[in-house]
């Protein structure tokens, strides 16, 4: 009997890397399920934990052709207009900190996710869940940051709710905001139209947001000049849809940031996403106080930084167009779409070496937006 001829070393099963990639293909092909009995903090954080909870789930129970996309906004087809429709919840802590308060992100937040679906925002609504004994004079200065930020953005608050419950059951006060956008154009936006050679873009720094809502709960001794980015972004997408009308996808980097965005757009496109660290924009103060935090500011929210996906040749005519917007004076080129590995991220670091950026894991900062 002859013996087996022995495998090659360059044989798939004797490549430690595509076994990390195979194992990491093979657990995302799992159908989604909570292994918790209870619900964690991890569970808001935008990671790992969020998108197996809204998968398992809400998109269990809710399933339908407008949900499943699970963009920023839905779109709604109504008497032959496109609306877009989109709601979001406000829990941050403190309610106050340096650049905004949850009155204005609570505006800008949801302005922003219509505007990031192509959408013109319009009409919003506002709910409020008040703890018992909270101030007035809190209470007004958060609804007049509110009405100043609709008014920035060119939106009304046309309806709302407002409930009171027992002392110590809200820390002083929720937000709840829902939106409703125009759809002016047939072209659809969406992270699954993403193709290799795309290029990817930030329209600035990234995790001012994070970092500034953590300094300012005064559990870090630190003094920095941060503030929070919150900044409503409808007239710099409109710049950049006018300049660039084949844009293929536009998300705003709230929680889980930037690598949460980027690692969605890879699964959805089934492509990979490689980054070039040194080409993200971070302000040296945001980088120090990532690092003092042990955290990596890709995975640091922002509330008026968008992620921008186009085609490969359309490039700088995007930076461009964003760079003109006040918003978008920092824009930059961050990475490009490739083949290959498909659903993963990489990240060129600036050691010279490659990791994988995968969805976060935990919850290193709570209670941000």
């Amino acid at each position: 009997m002859s013996a087996k001829p022995r495998a090659e070393p360059t044989d798939e099963r004797f490549d430690p890397e595509q076994q990390v990639l195979d194992r990491i293909e093979k657990a995302r092909r799992r159908k989604p399920k909570v292994k918790e009995e209870r619900i964690t903090l991890a569970h808001g954080a935008g990671g790992k934990a969020t998108q197996t909870l809204v998968e398992a789930v809400f998109l269990e129970a809710f399933r339908n052709e407008l949900l499943e996309p699970l963009e920023d906004g839905a779109e709604l087809p109504v008497d032959g207009t496109r609306l877009a429709f989109t709601t979001d919840s406000f829990v941050v802590s403190p309610l106050f900190f340096p650049g905004g308060n949850i009155g204005d992100l609570a505006v800008n937040g949801t302005v922003n996710d219509l505007a990031v679906s192509g959408a013109t925002p319009q009409y919003l609504s506002a709910g409020f869940l008040i703890e018992e004994g909270f101030p007035v004079a809190d209470l007004t200065r958060i609804v007049e940051s509110m009405s100043n930020a609709a008014r920035a953005a060119g939106v009304r608050v046309v309806t709302g709710d407002t409930k009171v419950v027992e002392k110590g059951k809200a820390d002083g006060c929720y937000i709840n905001t829902s939106g409703v956008g125009v759809l002016r154009t047939d072209h659809r936006l969406g992270v699954n139209t993403v193709r290799p050679g795309d290029a990817v873009l930030v329209s600035g720094p990234i995790g001012d947001h994070g970092v500034t809502v953590m300094l300012a709960r005064g559990e870090l001794d630190i003094d920095s000049d941060v503030v929070s980015d919150t900044a409503p972004v409808h007239q710099l997408v409109a710049d950049l849809l006018a300049a660039v009308p084949d844009v293929r996808a536009l998300r705003d980097a709230t929680r889980g940031g930037v690598a949460t965005i980027l690692n969605e757009i890879a699964r959805a496109a089934q492509v990979a996403v490689v980054v070039d660290e040194a080409d993200v924009p971070v302000r040296t103060e945001v980088r120090g106080a990532s690092e003092l935090l042990g955290i990596d500011p890709l995975y640091v929210a922002c509330e008026g930084r968008i992620v921008v996906v186009v085609p490969g040749a359309r490039t700088e005519a995007a930076l461009r167009a964003m760079r003109a917007h006040p918003l978008g004076v920092q824009a930059a080129l961050i990475g490009r779409v490739v083949d290959d590995p498909p659903g993963l991220v990489l990240l060129n670091t600036t050691f010279g070496g490659t990791r994988i950026v995968d969805l976060l894991v935990g919850d290193p900062l709570p209670r941000i937006c």
